[in-house]
């Protein structure tokens, strides 16, 4: 009978060890902040494209995080604070570097002119365009340039759709818009965008957005390595595509410091892409010369240019849907 109970009370330990042992494994998640920042950052259900590709690289790495969203004037209070562990999206700056860890730069914002047909989108800086109605979505988190009591008059709208359609009713000269954005707008609505509207190259604001965790953490380190290592790889399997909702991505995927465009699908049709939308703004070592053709990835490998790529790249059937292209509707635009 002792013998018995022994056992019995043996098992029960060994349960109890076993399920503290699960328990222990499973990593507890990041607590993150951000502001909202529509595409890049919101809440859950709404287009959070930033979020989302952070989610993906922790995932990879068996880690994860839940991101709380806060106004633009208690964010840097909240991530320099003990209440959260860092952030999936934030800016660098020199202060926060002394209390946080960054990332490479997985993401940026940079935002452009957009004009009906026919305006001028060359403007290097806003001073540029100084007296101008400009539409901006109120509650972004657009910085100093766009705070300035200088320059244009700021108009602020309800969201990007909301932009464009004070744009297009003549209630403001230009809006501002982030390339992402512009780039939907050509995927999505090609024809309308090139007859309606002058889309600006030159960006007016650029931020990168990183991923930031407080130094104080003992995994910090270990968390930021493993993350920079996935994002090369998201690029080149076409999550970075799934996600951002784009068909051409320009970027270094094989890190020699050149760009290469890598498509979202191995079936690219006859015809090489007109533009690929930048992850980063090239810089003078990684910019490729004006007479210079694109390299691309395909299959695996780099191809010097669109004539080396081999033609059973080439061919498309528009008929078969495509799994690595989202369905989701990000934006509504009405011309």
């Amino acid at each position: 009978m002792r013998h018995h109970a022994a056992a019995f009370w043996l098992a029960i330990v060994g349960l109890i060890t076993v399920t503290a042992a699960g328990v222990s494994a499973q990593r507890v998640p990041l607590r993150f902040v951000s502001t909202a920042w529509p595409p890049f950052t919101n809440t859950p259900g709404q287009p959070r494209f930033a979020l989302e590709l952070v989610d993906e690289a922790l995932k990879r790495i068996g880690e994860s995080a839940d991101t709380t969203i806060v106004d633009e004037a208690a964010f840097t209070t909240a991530l320099l604070g003990n209440e959260f562990d860092g952030s999936a999206a934030a800016w660098k700056d020199a202060d926060r570097e002394k209390r946080l860890l960054y990332s490479e730069p997985y993401l940026e914002n940079r935002l452009v002119l957009v004009g009906r047909r026919g305006s001028d989108v060359s403007a290097a800086s806003f001073d540029a365009v100084a007296g101008k109605r400009i539409a901006v979505v109120g509650g972004y988190s657009y910085g100093d340039a766009v705070t300035s009591k200088s320059g244009p008059i700021f108009v602020r709208s309800r969201g990007e759709e909301d932009s464009m359609a004070k744009l297009l009713a003549n209630e403001v000269d230009y809006t501002l818009m982030d390339e992402l954005v512009v780039q939907y707008l050509l995927d999505h609505y090609g024809e309308q965008a090139r007859s309606r509207l002058e889309l600006g190259a030159h960006p007016l604001v650029i931020r990168t957005l990183h991923v930031t965790i407080r130094r104080e953490r003992p995994d910090a380190a270990s968390i930021i390595r493993r993350f920079n290592a996935e994002l090369r790889k998201m690029v080149a399997d076409r999550t970075y595509h799934k996600l951002l909702h784009v068909d051409w991505i320009a970027a270094d995927v094989d890190g020699d410091g050149r760009v290469e465009f890598i498509s979202r699908t191995e079936q690219v049709g006859a015809t090489p892409p007109s533009r690929a939308y930048d992850l980063f703004v090239a810089t003078p070592k990684t910019a490729p010369k004006s007479d210079t053709a694109p390299r691309f990835y395909m299959g695996g490998n780099i191809y010097e240019n669109w004539a080396a790529v081999p033609e059973s790249f080439k061919n498309s059937n528009s008929n078969r849907p495509d799994p690595a292209r989202s369905t989701a509707s990000i934006f509504s635009f009405r011309f």
